[in-house]
């Protein structure tokens, strides 16, 4: 597939290969099969034998006690490093998850492109950044489909004291995560699933403008009807 150009640079979307072999893994890429593959929609990059991708909108700044989802991209003997959507890796240590690891045992729990749902356990001065699974509902996800956003619009897909999202859970009968980083992860049929996405990214289109909540509402009704009293 030919990929876009922006002046001189090359769009890519998740999934893209970006490299075939001899270099490593920057930021927005992951390794499967000796290959390395785009994790998010941006430009390609490569610099000093590091190949990655430069996100097209502002990147998410961890803070602790954040909710995320997170790409496992590498994988140690005692860790995984894993993609949240940061300028910063995020390791997670075995001792953070929810099962006993032995040494050398991490590839048998998680593998490279698993998707999860993590909580940022730290980040310190020089933006090391840990996170952990060790929390009520983490865990790896299957099935489902993750959605993309501008982190700056993720508190209006929430709403306040989190109306919008509740709401659009009670239309549509989907499990909705919210991730602080931008990813949401939407599992439900395949209708009502596809009309959740569509109304996340109108949330994110329109979320500066009035009666948003009463619109995305119509919007919902109008593909499946209204919720159930």
């Amino acid at each position: 597939m030919e990929r876009k150009q922006v002046g001189a640079r090359e769009v890519v979307v998740p999934g893209d290969l970006l490299d075939d072999g001899g270099m490593r893994p920057g930021n927005g890429a992951y390794v499967l099969d000796g290959r390395i593959y785009a994790s998010r929609l941006g430009v390609r990059n490569v610099s000093s034998g590091t190949v990655g991708v430069i996100p097209l909108r502002g990147r998410y700044m961890p803070a602790p006690g954040d909710m995320v989802l997170g790409m496992i991209v590498d994988i140690g003997p005692s860790n995984w490093l894993v993609d949240i959507n940061s300028p910063y890796p995020a390791p997670l240590h075995v001792n953070e998850v929810p099962w006993k690891v032995e040494f050398g045992d991490t590839s048998r729990f998680l593998k490279i492109g698993d998707m999860i749902m993590a909580k940022i356990l730290m980040v310190d001065e020089s933006m090391k950044v840990q996170v952990t699974m060790n929390d009520s509902g983490l865990r790896k996800l299957e099935g489902g489909r993750i959605v993309e956003i501008s982190h700056s619009k993720v508190s209006r897909v929430i709403g306040k004291s989190g109306s919008m999202i509740q709401m659009v859970k009670n239309m549509t009968d989907c499990r909705i995560f919210v991730g602080q980083n931008g990813r949401i992860w939407v599992d439900g049929e395949a209708n009502e699933a596809g009309v959740t996405v569509e109304a996340i990214k109108m949330i994110e289109r329109e979320a500066q403008t009035s009666n948003l909540t009463e619109r995305v509402r119509e919007f919902i009704g109008s593909k499946i009807g209204p919720a159930e009293e």
